[in-house]
C-alpha cells in the first residue's frame, strides 16, 4: 500500500489494520475505551503544535488526529453502528444548519449576531438530541440537575474545578483551606489501605479522590490546578534535562546511571534554581 491524498485510501488502510486474519494484532484488539486516551492525546498534540507555531508538526498531528477519527469510525462500522461517511454527513448537516447566513441567506451580518444565532441553533440541537435519546430509552443523569451544565468534555482537572465551583454557589464547600488539608491526609490514608489490598479498581478510586481534594485546595488558594501542574511539568522537564546533560558530560547514559546518581543531580538542579 502506497501513501495517498485520497481519504478512501486511508479508510482502506484502517480496514486492513483491523482485519482479523491479516491485520495488526494490536489494532485488532483495541476498543473505543482503549483508543479514547490516544484520541485525547492527539488533540493535545495538535494544540501544542499550534502554540509552537510549527506548521510541519501541525500537519503531522492533524493527520494523527484524523487517524483517530477513522479508527473510531472503523470500529463503529464493524459493530454495525455507523460508517465514516455518516460522520462526514453528520458534521456537514450540523455546519450547514448553524450557518444559515451563509447557506440560507439569513440577514445575520455581524460576528456578534452570528454567535447569538449559533448558540440558539446549538441549544435547539441539544434539545432534539435529548429527545432522540429519550425515545431510544437512553438517559444521562450527569446532564441533569444542578451540576448538569458542567461539561464532561474537558480535561478532568478542569471538570473537577468547575464542579467544585458550581457546588460552592449553593454553599456545598469548605469554609477555608485548612480543613481540606485534613481531607487530603484522610484520602492519603485511604489510598495507602487500597495499595495494601492490591485491588486495582480501589486504588484508582482512592487516587481519584485524592486528586479531587488537591484540586479543591488549589481552588481555595486561587491556584488553578491545571496551570499549577503545567508549571510543575515544566520544572520536571528542566531538572530532568539537567540530569541528562550532566550524565552526558561524563559519558554515562540514563540507563547506566544509578538512582542515587540521578537523585544527586536532581538536587543540584534544584539548588541552581
Amino acid at each position: 500500500m502506497q501513501p495517498s491524498q485520497d481519504i478512501l485510501r486511508l479508510l482502506d488502510l484502517m480496514s486492513a489494520l483491523r482485519d482479523r486474519q491479516t491485520g495488526c494484532p494490536w489494532d485488532v484488539e483495541q476498543t473505543f475505551e482503549t483508543i479514547k486516551p490516544y484520541t485525547i492525546e492527539e488533540a493535545y498534540e495538535v494544540a501544542d503544535a499550534i502554540e509552537r507555531n510549527d506548521m510541519e508538526d501541525l500537519k503531522d498531528e492533524l493527520g494523527d488526529l484524523l487517524f483517530q477519527v477513522v479508527f473510531h469510525a472503523q470500529m463503529a462500522s464493524e459493530a454495525g453502528e455507523f460508517q465514516f461517511g455518516d460522520v462526514v454527513e453528520a458534521v456537514m448537516t450540523k455546519m450547514i444548519r448553524r450557518h444559515p447566513h451563509v447557506f440560507a441567506r439569513s440577514d445575520v451580518s455581524t460576528p456578534d449576531a452570528v454567535k447569538v444565532q449559533w448558540d440558539e441553533i446549538k441549544a435547539a440541537e441539544k434539545r432534539e438530541r435529548a429527545e432522540r435519546r429519550a425515545r431510544r430509552g437512553l438517559t444521562d443523569d450527569s446532564k441533569s440537575g444542578f451540576l448538569g451544565s458542567v461539561q464532561r468534555s474537558q480535561p478532568a482537572l478542569t471538570e473537577a474545578l468547575k464542579l467544585q465551583e458550581h457546588a460552592a454557589k449553593v454553599g456545598f464547600d469548605w469554609s477555608d483551606a485548612e480543613p481540606i488539608l485534613d481531607k487530603i491526609e484522610e484520602e492519603i490514608a485511604e489510598l495507602r489501605e487500597a495499595l495494601k489490598g492490591g485491588e486495582a479498581h480501589k486504588v484508582k478510586d482512592e487516587l481519584g479522590d485524592l486528586i479531587f481534594a488537591l484540586v479543591n485546595i488549589g481552588r481555595h488558594v486561587k491556584a488553578d490546578p491545571e496551570q499549577a501542574l503545567r508549571g510543575t511539568n515544566t520544572k520536571f522537564r528542566r531538572r530532568f534535562r539537567y540530569i541528562e546533560k550532566s550524565l552526558q558530560e561524563v559519558n554515562v547514559s540514563l540507563e547506566e546511571a544509578s538512582l542515587d546518581q540521578m537523585e544527586e543531580l536532581w538536587q543540584a538542579a534544584k539548588a541552581e534554581e
